[in-house]
């Protein structure tokens, strides 16, 4: 029995919205934000065409806030990496404009606020779903797509890795810094085996610095993988440019034979 992930209330693919109907959805959904945070958007360029993606403005107040209230419990799961725009979201992302987009499906796991998915869609990826855990990380990964104008080819809807069975095989899965949790690797491992089509691939970029040799020995039983080292220059949390190298892992299954890629 196929199991389905719960899909938050976030949007509807039963007809197609107008345009006043995804104003009006992105005016409810910016206020929803507003009530918890303190939000605006910032520009990210890509290929001189911008995308506007919300963040939290005061990060360090929310984080004290945090602190003052004993929500932290483990950082890695409880302080909001989802909302940060990470370098390696923005290198996959312009990356996958290398797999020939036209036509093919893409599901970005743990993806945050969306970056990666809503470059892919810029890239003219025909159908992507951009997928999370965290409630608010869907929020804002919901906004972003509505204020963007990929509302036609971009979805949003929950997925535990762990637990789910989706009825689709995508063309590429696409994940950024996904690698931190250890004990997510066997799982996410399994995901991706049930997941990448036929002919696809699976595509994970990371920080060299994280630890991924355990994760590539379990995707090897299904995988072949590539590995590719890119190096860009970023703005470190103090202001200072810095030059990091990331590894951009390429999964091909190594099994013939799968379903083709169902429409996502």
């Amino acid at each position: 029995m196929t199991e389905q992930p719960d899909t938050p209330d976030l949007h509807s693919t039963e007809t197609a919205p107008t345009a006043d109907a995804n104003a009006a959805e992105l005016e409810r959904l910016l206020a929803k934000a507003r009530e918890r945070y303190e939000v605006g958007f910032e520009t990210l360029t890509v290929d001189d065409a911008p995308l506007e993606i919300l963040q939290i403005r005061n990060m360090t107040g929310h984080l004290d806030r945090l602190i003052a209230t004993n929500a932290i419990k483990d950082p890695l799961r409880d302080l909001p990496l989802w909302a940060k725009i990470w370098p390696a979201s923005f290198l996959l992302g312009r990356f996958l404009r290398k797999l020939d987009p036209a036509g093919k499906s893409l599901l970005e796991v743990g993806a945050g606020c969306g970056v990666t998915g809503l470059i892919a869609a810029r890239y003219g990826f025909a159908r992507v779903t951009i997928t999370d855990v965290h409630d608010d990380a869907l929020l804002f990964a919901r906004i972003n797509v509505l204020r963007n104008g990929l509302a036609d080819r971009v979805e949003v809807r929950r997925c535990d890795i762990t637990a789910a069975r989706l009825n689709a095989r995508y063309d590429v899965i696409a994940g950024a810094e996904i690698l931190y949790l250890e004990d997510l690797h066997r799982p996410l491992a399994k995901f991706l085996a049930r997941h990448v089509a036929s002919g696809g691939q699976a595509m994970l970029c990371t920080d060299k610095r994280r630890k991924a040799a355990h994760f590539l020995k379990l995707a090897g039983r299904d995988f072949d993988v590539a590995e590719q080292p890119v190096g860009i220059k970023s703005t470190g949390d103090d202001g200072q440019e810095e030059r990091r190298l990331f590894l951009v892992h390429r999964l091909t299954p190594k099994r013939t034979g799968a379903a083709p890629a169902a429409p996502a």
